[in-house]
């Protein structure tokens, strides 16, 4: 396993991070998956056996019981807590009242303790905001998780599912008012969706955030499980929740390059989707989750891929984003600056 640093801090992270959306099934989350305390304990051992020592959960997932079954199998193991990355989200609705859901200060400083108490930890590591509420000012959100890192509940701050401009906004508020700033950014990226190259990622480059990677399989798409006709394993996550949305003709026409290269290294599909993820320039950390031991134990084996330049070239090919302005037209108005680079022999 390698250790990535997180953002512009000095945090090692596990290239790998052991998502928890399988475990309780509570709700609305038991078409992701309904784990058991048991089977989450054998998961998490195995994961952190493995070399991982970044877990990511959120207060929504089966209505705060996975945040729970988490700490549960902490304890149970015998785990050294300090060992161990712990991130968890808020944002989402927890409960009936016209307050419970958002980034208020109110939600925020609620949910902090709650949080704590579920995780039975003093503090979390990674403190995320699950996504954008349009109806709290920004100033407001980032003042409140200020006050929670102040507080030591909460060691670094990050985001999820924010657009570049809103990313860029609260990092430059944070920055003018000496706050503390988003570390890292928990997006959808996988080879089969490949649009946060467009904006996202030059930015977190260029302001030196994290970026963790939600459902690289494409929802299982990129298993290697499913037909063109949409058909796939019985009790399949596509079958009951047909999410995120994909277009299926480029997903398919990407398994047509992965299946026979898995062939030809004797790998699965899902390895070869994984381990394109961890070869691509600017990603921290891939986040990994598992219903079965063995989905888990293939996973894991994606570290040990290796693509030659060729082969990298060849998927580059099949599932490049198609051109959109204004990509198009820096591009074309790069040219010239490029060459003159090249015949003055500048890097």
């Amino acid at each position: 396993m390698k250790y990535n640093i997180l953002g512009n801090t000095g945090l090692l992270v596990s290239e790998l991070c052991l998502g928890t959306m399988t475990f309780g099934g509570k709700g609305y989350w038991t078409a992701i998956g309904e784990l058991k305390q048991e089977p989450v304990d054998a998961l998490v051992k195995r994961s952190v056996d493995a070399g991982i020592n970044f877990i990511d959960t959120a207060n929504i997932y089966s209505e705060g019981l996975s945040e729970e079954m988490t700490g549960k199998a902490i304890r149970n193991l015998g785990l050294d807590r300090h060992k161990l990355v712990l991130a968890t989200k808020v944002r989402g609705q927890m409960g009936e009242g016209p307050n419970e859901t958002g980034l208020t200060r109110a939600h925020i400083l609620q949910q902090v303790d709650e949080s704590l108490r579920r995780l039975n930890t003093d503090y979390i590591d990674l403190y995320q905001i699950h996504g954008f509420d349009p109806f709290t000012p920004l100033e407001e959100t980032l003042r409140a998780l200020e006050d929670v890192v102040r507080s030591g509940k909460v060691r670094y701050i990050g985001c999820s599912n924010l657009s570049a401009w809103h990313l860029m906004k609260a990092l430059a508020y944070s920055d003018y008012n000496h706050l503390s700033r988003f570390v890292s950014l928990q997006a959808y990226y996988t080879i089969a969706g490949r649009d946060l190259e467009r904006e996202l990622l030059p930015l977190l480059k260029d302001q030196k955030v994290g970026l963790m990677v939600w459902s690289p399989l494409a929802g299982g798409l990129l298993s290697g499980k499913y037909k063109r006709d949409g058909k796939g394993p019985e009790g399949a996550r596509r079958v009951a929740f047909d999410f995120p949305p994909v277009n299926r003709e480029r997903v398919f026409d990407i398994l047509d390059v992965l299946h026979p290269l898995a062939k030809d290294k004797g790998v699965s599909v899902a390895q070869l989707a994984l381990a394109w993820l961890l070869h691509q320039d600017g990603v921290t950390t891939v986040i990994i989750g598992a219903k079965k031991m063995e989905q888990l134990e293939d996973n894991l084996k994606a570290i040990d891929v290796t693509f030659t330049a060729a082969e990298l070239q060849q998927l580059d090919a099949v599932s490049q984003l198609p051109p959109e302005y204004p990509g198009w037209m820096y591009q074309m108005q790069g040219r010239d600056r490029k060459a003159q680079m090249e015949k003055w022999g500048v890097k």
